[in-house]
């Protein structure tokens, strides 16, 4: 690639080298210098509506915009002279004419543009002495609403909703005075409600229904820590006032999702005070489900665990884990299941093939794995499967970055006419499993005319350099091995990103919550691996590969006598029968809803939620990311903790022994010495930054496969996340979250 022309300029009497083409704001904005603007957004296009970042440029005849003017080789620029000052002024005089100056009210008091650049350059009095235009605040939805005279018409909100959520829910009607930003519907919204338009807003024009009137910004503490729904792990900032959350943002930018959240990210988090909770534990006794404590619960469990070992076997019992618990509390699951109570019969709801990923790379793996802020700068994207604008939101809003401001060419192979169609320069509808087979080796039961189809596709694409590919859990095993081999006979270097439905859905398959695997996939038949987990956890690992989760859950009350469930809800996940896990001689249930899982439990221990621990997560591209604690929920407990105190009792009835980690940080590192491709250096994570993890398994790719219907994604939407769903009551109360998937993607 050629290499970048460079120009010098000057800056307020500093000079400056930057790559042609760059535009004076943002050359100022490396300098440290201040120019103010409500219209200018970086990544969105150019409005110079607002007037507030005029500069005087030496030989031009009047000011210019610094957000649209391109920085020329030779150019003085200066950003404070007295007419700079004073064009500022006269724009805040015009833009305060009809502001209703109620910041005392106003949500965004302290964190206003508006009032920030008014102390700095606005005037004390107006020359203006009509009457303000008044407008009612407008309700769009109950998510988001509108007070028309705060408005200052910067255009950003049209922008985000139009270019980067390619929604275009919002446009502005009338003329003049009058001019006003108005919704898709009239008086209402339809759209994705993801709240881009409120965070981006200047002023408090636009306003959160889950915020408004409710507190000041200085009076909150804020907590960044990712988002507990979906697997990208966007970043999001918790704005807690007496341990109660009241909004989510991040409009500090600090995570590789920018400025990005969804609907859930943004506004599901009151699930964490849903009058639901699960808040003490419950015992059945006599058929019914008693409130207990938790010594009683704890002690309950641990004699009737160690008596059905002791009956049948340690293949007796099953453990079925969860992709919304930490890594560390996973991995202490792993070690329970495997070291204290002696089986492998330990799975999870296995969203996306991570496994079969790492098989088919090998020892590739580290270099060949697609980070999210790769995405981003992809110069060529292939996507298969998975519907990433309603299942992995930010996904799709990094292609549609790279489409628009990278110039990247987007290729799409799906059974269904996706969102993502509209930008992309192939797009091919088939069975993805049968076309890949068709990519790979010509095969595939294809129709002519999509054989005809997948040939352009192939041809465009072979001309491209260093093309990431995404794709959903309709890949698994040998298709991913197909998918390998296709995407190396191609130029450059290709990556890959498996696309999965939960928070942690990555991180519990890396821990091993796998019947044939290890942590770091490494597996339970490798000698060396086991003697190496076994002699680090104080114990002989069995050999045997254990039952995955549907072979438990089709065995339960025969070979599986007992099943202990943490955050899963097999009943609705798996499609069990309640009356099948109800002929378990035990069922114990760590969960944070009542579900229809717990509602047939011998034992519900109530969890805290991931805002309410700490810990780590591993999005779906592998990017390991801290959580930070920002609530307590009396009379709950982290899952790590349950599960250390289980082991105790355990370990006092003889059976294996207590866990000597007290806390994550002491997990996690043990994780980092251990577990292969998580050796990761701390001082990023600890500020908050995300660190690269890929375990490679260098086992033979064609020895691995899964049992038919073992991966399978939950095809969770905007408006819906699992078992939390049902607890999130402002993502819940849109008319969009009404929508079944199939209707929802059929609508746009």
């Amino acid at each position: 690639m050629a290499e970048q022309k460079q120009i010098r300029l000057k800056i307020d009497d500093r000079e400056v080298t930057v790559p042609a083409g760059t535009l004076v704001i943002e050359v100022a904005k490396r300098l440290g210098i201040e120019v103010p603007s409500f219209c200018y957004y970086p990544g969105l296009s150019l409005q110079a509506a607002c007037r507030m970042c005029l500069v005087e440029v030496e030989k031009a005849p009047k000011l210019q915009t610094a957000c649209t003017l391109v920085a020329v080789d030779g150019m003085v620029v200066h950003t404070n002279t007295e007419p700079v000052r004073k064009a500022r002024r006269d724009m805040l005089e015009f833009l305060l004419t009809n502001h209703p100056l109620d910041c005392p009210v106003c949500d965004k008091g302290g964190e206003c543009e508006l009032q920030d650049m008014t102390f700095r350059y606005g005037a004390d009095s107006s020359r203006f002495v009509e009457l303000k235009v008044h407008q009612p605040e407008e309700k769009w939805s109950e998510l988001v609403y509108f007070d028309m005279p705060r408005c200052i018409l910067c255009f950003r909100c049209v922008r985000i909703c139009d270019e980067g959520m390619d929604v275009k829910a919002l446009g502005v009607g009338s003329r003049g005075v009058y001019s006003a930003i108005i919704p898709n519907r009239g008086d209402h919204l339809e759209c994705e409600e993801c709240g881009m338009c409120i965070d981006i807003c200047p002023v408090g024009a636009l306003t959160s229904g889950t915020y408004r009137y409710k507190t000041r910004p200085w009076e909150m503490k804020y907590v960044a820590t990712p988002c507990a729904h979906c697997s990208n792990g966007c970043k999001t900032t918790l704005s807690v006032r007496n341990n109660q959350i009241l909004r989510a943002n991040n409009r500090d930018l600090s995570g590789f999702n920018r400025e990005f959240l969804c609907a859930k990210g943004r506004f599901g988090f009151d699930f964490v005070s849903h009058e639901a909770r699960l808040k003490f534990p419950l015992v059945r006794e006599n058929g019914a489900q008693k409130p207990a404590s938790w010594e009683q619960a704890v002690r309950i469990v641990a004699e009737r665990l160690k008596a059905i070992r002791d009956r049948y076997g340690p293949e007796a019992i099953g453990v079925l884990g969860s992709n919304r618990t930490t890594n560390e509390e996973n991995y202490l699951l792993n070690r329970f299941a495997r070291a204290t109570l002696g089986t492998n019969n330990v799975d999870h709801h296995r969203t996306a093939d991570y496994a079969g990923l790492a098989a088919a790379l090998g020892e590739e793996a580290p270099r060949a794995m697609l980070r999210m802020e790769e995405l981003r700068e992809a110069k060529a994207i292939l996507v298969i499967g998975n519907e990433p604008s309603y299942q992995n939101p930010l996904v799709a809003w990094q292609i549609r970055w790279a489409v628009r401001n990278g110039g990247a060419r987007l290729y799409i192979i799906n059974a269904q006419p996706i969102k993502l169609r509209r930008r992309a320069t192939c797009f091919v509808q088939a069975d993805e499993a049968e076309a890949l087979r068709h990519l790979a080796s010509g095969g595939g039961q294809l129709s002519a005319e999509t054989r005809h189809a997948l040939q352009e596709l192939e041809t465009e694409i072979r001309k491209e350099s260093d093309v990431a590919i995404v794709f959903g859990a309709e890949l698994y095993a040998k298709a991913i091995g197909d998918l390998v081999d296709f995407g190396r006979q191609l130029n450059g270097q290709t990556r890959y990103m498996a696309l999965g439905d939960y928070a942690n859905s990555r991180g519990a398959s890396d821990m091993g919550l796998l019947p044939e695997f290890l942590p770091g996939y490494e597996r339970v038949s490798d000698a060396a691996a086991r003697e190496r987990f076994g002699r680090l956890w104080g114990t002989e690992l069995s050999v045997v590969a254990g039952l995955d989760a549907r072979a438990m859950l089709n065995e339960a009350g025969e070979k599986i006598k007992a099943l202990y469930v943490v955050g899963s809800n097999p009943v609705k996940t798996f499609e069990v029968p309640a009356e099948k896990l109800a002929r378990l001689e035990l069922l114990v249930v760590q969960e944070i809803f009542p579900t229809e899982t717990t509602a047939v439990a011998d034992v519900v221990l109530p969890a805290a939620s991931a805002y309410e621990k700490e810990g780590t997560f591993t999005n779906t591209a592998g990017d390991l990311q801290m959580l930070r604690k920002a609530v307590d929920l009396p009379g709950v407990r982290s899952d790590f903790d349950i599960l250390r105190i289980l082991a105790h009792q355990l370990a006092r009835l003889g059976l294996g022994q207590p866990f000597a980690a007290r806390t994550p940080e002491e997990v996690l590192e043990e994780i980092r010495q251990h577990v292969r491709g998580y050796a990761v250096s701390l001082a990023n994570l600890l500020a908050g930054g995300a660190e690269p993890v890929h375990p490679v398994l260098e086992a033979d790719p064609k020895a691995y496969d899964v049992p038919v219907g073992a991966i399978f994604s939950s095809r969770d939407t905007l408006f819906s996340s699992g078992s939390l769903t049902r607890y999130l009551k402002m993502v819940r109360s849109v008319n969009e979250a009404r929508l079944s998937y199939e209707e929802l993607r059929n609508a746009k």
